[in-house]
């Protein structure tokens, strides 16, 4: 393993610092803001530093030396994406003798549960007198299925429709409006870095 207390050999300190910067939301425009490049530049640049070979391999080195830290792998993070991305309905409910759909959460298993992110319970009285009856309803809510699904088909190369635009001098052309937000720009490099691919802009 790399020895990353240290700055990088072939990196300045500012892109040391942006590489350090990158991991904390995989923003490029405003990791390059904090490493202490200029606001008016930080898209350009937060891109350019992105297609630099060194810098590409220093982000993976500090990726690998957090997820040894934190004992956070990729597979962890794909399995639990799987959990929220496949996640059944038909796992939480059942219908009853009267038809009616109620929840089960008796038989729930420990991936089951980690799809569920919230749970609300209502309880009230329905009735006057004699006829007054306590009612209980629970509503649940299961996580995102579309974000998971969608991450975990880019991890597997699933979704490779790729354009890559330059300007007559064949030199990469960054549009100064953008059509994607730079998060999601932050989350494609992240990706093709981790897959160990050329990363090219796809805009």
């Amino acid at each position: 393993m790399p020895n990353t207390t240290t700055r990088h050999k072939k990196l300045t300190p500012k892109q040391e610092m942006f590489c350090r910067e990158y991991l904390v939301d995989l923003n490029a425009t405003q990791a390059a803001i904090r490493a202490g490049y200029s606001v008016r530049t930080a898209y350009s640049q937060g891109q350019r530093l992105l297609k630099n070979v060194e810098i590409q391999a220093h982000i993976v080195e500090l990726q690998e030396v957090r997820s040894k830290r934190t004992e956070i792998t990729a597979d962890a993070v794909l399995k639990e994406l799987a959990r929220l991305g496949f996640a059944n309905m038909n796992d939480y409910v059942r219908v009853n003798h009267a038809g009616d759909l109620v929840h089960d959460f008796s038989k729930l298993d420990r991936d089951q549960a980690a799809a569920i992110v919230e749970v609300t319970t209502e309880t009230y009285i329905e009735g006057r007198g004699k006829d007054a009856e306590t009612v209980k309803k629970v509503r649940f809510k299961l996580g995102d299925k579309k974000g998971p699904l969608e991450l975990i088909g880019r991890h597997l190369g699933m979704f490779p429709n790729r354009t890559e635009i330059t300007g007559p001098d064949g030199k990469d052309l960054i549009p100064e409006n953008p059509a994607y937000s730079d998060p999601q720009e932050a989350q494609r490099v992240y990706i093709t870095i981790m897959q160990g691919k050329e990363v090219k802009d796809d805009k």
